[in-house]
């Protein structure tokens, strides 16, 4: 063979590994998947630390209203 490359496309007379391919292809979308599953517990995550200061204000709220209730109630009896 002279040292001109052929006429054609390179994948015409390069060997093609099957099982490497097959291979590489899975690890990228395995990958892709790994991806995609840290963007959602990242996404879940935060939900959760929105809901627990919800949840956390709501406690706040019925204990205040409670002192309140309660408070109230002692301001009620000294004054008899």
């Amino acid at each position: 063979m002279s040292g001109r490359p052929e006429p054609g496309s390179r994948f015409l007379y390069d060997s093609f590994d099957v099982a490497a391919a097959r291979i590489e292809a899975n690890e990228r979308v395995a990958n892709e998947r790994w991806v995609g599953l840290e963007y959602r517990l990242g996404q879940i995550e935060g939900t959760l630390e929105r809901l627990e200061k919800r949840i956390w204000l709501g406690v706040y709220g019925v204990a205040a209203f409670l002192l309140t209730q309660g408070a109230e109630a002692l301001l009620r009896a000294a004054m008899r």
